[in-house]
């Protein structure tokens, strides 16, 4: 685990929200495709912290019953299974294909993901439970999620890695691989504007070790910085 350095370079700077005294941190996590994001998460939550999950979020919208009726008043039955649900998968292909359409379907649910996101950390604020908040967000920089954290983590790993881990969980190719990660912000950009960066190259037992040390800094929010 190395500290990054706060400062952005180039053409950003890396701003985030002005901490409210009392409140607790807010921690935003990203990294590459099957970088183990999620892993970060669940260690992170079983140590105490509050875990908002962008794409759980998004699951949420995608059954909500007006969301439905736009979707299958743009795309018909293209965007359903049989079973007459939303297909994310087939809804994916829709929007990678197509600029237009990957906007449309933003301006729709992105809102509305917003709305939950701030009522989930509304009540885990007044949680005592809760230590820390976490958005565990693939997009947290596209979607300007940065600017409402007080530090950034980056899980970083070997594309070989994160290729084999796709293909295994998946079933993705490495052009696959390449196409989304290609519509996202370049990982050296994020890279270099998070504050902290942890390696999710090693084993189980060594990731671990490196999040148990994270932890507390976390709890710090900023104040280290």
């Amino acid at each position: 685990m190395q500290r990054a350095a706060c400062q952005g370079s180039g053409d950003f700077r890396i701003e985030h929200r002005v901490r409210v005294p009392g409140q607790k941190p807010i921690i935003g996590l990203c990294g590459g495709i099957a970088a183990g994001k999620s892993v970060v998460a669940d260690l992170l939550s079983a140590r105490g912290a509050g875990v908002i999950d962008s794409d759980a979020l998004s699951h949420a919208e995608l059954l909500e019953p007006d969301v439905i009726q736009q979707l299958r008043a743009w795309w018909g039955s293209a965007a359903f299974g049989p079973d007459g649900r939303v297909d994310r998968s087939a809804v994916a292909s829709i929007v990678f294909a197509d600029p237009r359409q990957n906007e449309r379907l933003k301006a729709l649910i992105y809102p509305r993901i917003a709305a939950r996101r701030r009522r989930q950390i509304a009540e885990m604020q007044r949680d005592p439970a809760v230590g820390l908040i976490v958005l565990n967000s693939p997009l947290l920089f596209e979607a300007g999620l940065d600017a409402e954290c007080d530090a950034v983590v980056f899980v970083d790993a070997d594309r070989a890695i994160r290729l084999e881990r796709a293909a295994r969980t998946r079933g993705w190719s490495a052009d696959e691989l390449d196409r989304r990660e290609k519509a996202q912000i370049p990982l050296d950009n994020k890279r270099a504007r998070a504050d902290y960066i942890v390696s999710n190259n090693s084993g189980i037992e060594e990731f671990c070790r490196t999040i148990e040390e994270l932890y507390p800094r976390l709890l710090a929010g900023r104040s280290e910085a």
